[in-house]
């Protein structure tokens, strides 16, 4: 009969294990619930720091169409017309947001607030779980320095709180990559249960985001070559439990959409098969390996690629590798596509630091408690600071300072529109820039320029947004021609210069100006974000 092979070679146990050296740390940090409470603190804290804008989807994709399903109205985009996108994940924001008109909390700050604070809990999870998962792949003292490095990662706290799908996926890649035993350097001791739990997660993720499909056919393949009954694995598991799963998803969308509608086929043809994302741009195939993973992890680089090279448990390295490798192969790419494995690459990161742990440790008891050593600062407390030093500025600057214009002016227009100074919104701004009637919670009329994908004889047609980003002046003068006068325009400063004139035509005034970026991103500088109103 087959066996399932062990994979442990290089991995940290006796070396960095000291029961009795740890053995008051670990009374502190096993306790599951200390652990949970620690991660949920630091992540409502997390939640309540962001307040900057960084992908249209954290609002469009989720919030306005959670707001739409509760409160009747709301902006649904290209990719809900077409059936790519499921209603599972903002079913989490319309429960939130149908609670919160319940009790008459449907106010700016709780509509602002309260979405981020309720993924702060599903992110506490998701550290709980990588916590977990570090805990019974190489033990305490490596589970306590991977959870340091997740919260102190920049990226980690600058995304990980955001309503993305991606960021929820994250959360189902770390309790998932747990229950599965083909991850465990043994699976003797997972429990009979734990790989049905990791499969219906796993369903659920790709139910979700299609594209996770990526991380969990390999974990899958694993499995397979790994388990002893692949017929009953196939037969009584995945079949059994995906269907189940995927089928739950195709009726809330059958649902929501009043007809059948296979999203992960709708998504499969417009992204893989006619590179429907290629139309939002295109990056070198390194770019992940060059540029993108690099910059999400930063500093905690080289310690995540020692850990990788010291540990060698290549099933969990080999994970990120093939992950980034495949997604490497599809033209439009994104940081946050990659975010599930950061997890995974800052678990290496905590590997190392508990190495130095060690070694500091080993070293001081050779040397004894000289004076001189006690005053020079350990490799594992330099190591400590760098980290800190470099991903704090940097997480509180992208979290707070950096494009937070779009953010802090519909704040501002909601608190304006709830005592009804506000009638009409007009966007003379790139499409989804802003967040929408989800943070506005008003309905009154909106309008955004229209970005939806356009191709005349299979060439890319540029769209509202890039015409008036091509010529501001004659695209506003003609949209003028047909417009509704709004009472509110809203813009950002770079077009502003070119506009003023046709502003004065129209007797608007500026009446705020909003901070937005210290430097240029995709296009060119755009320091601030204008509202103007219309006199008389």
């Amino acid at each position: 009969m087959r066996q399932r092979r062990k994979d442990g070679g290089g991995v940290v146990s006796s070396a960095i294990e000291n029961p009795n050296l740890y053995k008051e740390e670990e009374k502190k940090f096993s306790n599951t619930k200390r652990v949970f409470s620690l991660c949920l603190a630091f992540r409502i804290v997390n939640a309540l720091f962001i307040q900057t804008y960084f992908n249209p989807d954290e609002h469009w994709q989720a919030l306005e169409v959670a707001h739409r399903m509760v409160f009747g109205y709301g902006h649904l985009t290209w990719e809900w017309e077409k059936g790519i996108r499921s209603y599972l994940h903002p079913l989490l924001f319309a429960l939130l947001y149908k609670v919160l008109a319940l009790l008459g909390l449907d106010t700016p700050w709780f509509m602002i607030k309260a979405p981020r604070l309720l993924q702060s809990v599903f992110s506490a999870v998701g550290d709980l779980y990588l916590y977990k998962l570090s805990h019974v792949l190489f033990g305490h003292c490596v589970a306590k320095w991977a959870l340091f490095s997740q919260l102190a990662n920049w990226f980690m706290f600058f995304c990980f709180n955001r309503t993305l799908s991606n960021s929820f996926e994250t959360v189902l890649t770390l309790v998932g990559l747990y229950h599965w035993p083909c991850m465990r350097i043994s699976s003797s001791n997972v429990p009979l249960h734990s790989r049905k739990w990791g499969l219906a997660v796993a369903a659920l993720a790709c139910a979700i985001r299609p594209t996770s499909a990526i991380t969990w056919v390999y974990v899958g393949l694993l499995e397979l070559y790994l388990t002893q009954g692949r017929l009953k694995f196939i037969l009584l598991e995945v079949i059994p439990i995906g269907a189940l799963v995927l089928g739950f998803a195709c009726l809330l969308d059958r649902l929501m959409y009043s007809s059948w509608v296979i999203v992960p086929l709708n998504f499969l043809k417009f992204n893989f098969l006619s590179s429907g994302g290629d139309y939002y741009g295109t990056h070198n195939w390194h770019w992940y390996f060059t540029q993108g993973f690099p910059v999400m992890l930063f500093t905690f680089l080289p310690f995540s690629i020692t850990g990788i090279i010291n540990s060698k448990y290549w099933k969990l390295s080999g994970l990120i590798a093939w992950v980034l490798g495949l997604y490497s192969v599809l033209g439009h790419k994104e940081f946050r596509f990659v975010l599930p494995v950061l997890p995974v690459a800052l678990i290496f990161s905590g590997y190392s630091l508990a190495t130095l742990q060690e070694r500091d440790s080993l070293k001081g008891e050779r040397k004894g408690s000289s004076n001189i050593n006690r005053k020079l600062p350990s490799k594992r407390q330099m190591a400590v600071f760098f980290l800190l030093a470099t991903n704090i500025p940097m997480a509180f600057y992208m979290s707070s300072v950096h494009q937070r214009g779009t953010e802090d002016v519909m704040n501002y227009l909601s608190k304006e529109a709830m005592t009804e100074k506000v009638e009409s919104i007009l966007f003379l701004m790139p499409c989804h820039a802003t967040p929408y009637y989800s943070r506005l919670h008003c309905d009154l009329p909106m309008c955004i320029l229209d970005c939806s994908p356009r191709e005349q004889e299979g060439i890319p047609e540029p769209d509202e947004s890039d015409r008036f980003m091509m010529d501001p002046i004659g695209f506003a003068t003609n949209f003028a021609k047909n417009w509704s006068l709004p009472s509110h325009i809203v813009l950002f400063d770079s077009e502003e210069k070119q506009l003023r004139e046709f502003l004065d035509f129209h007797s608007f005034k500026e009446t705020r100006r909003f901070f937005h970026a210290h430097f240029k991103v995709d296009r060119g500088l755009q320091a601030s974000v204008v509202v103007y109103a219309r006199n008389g």
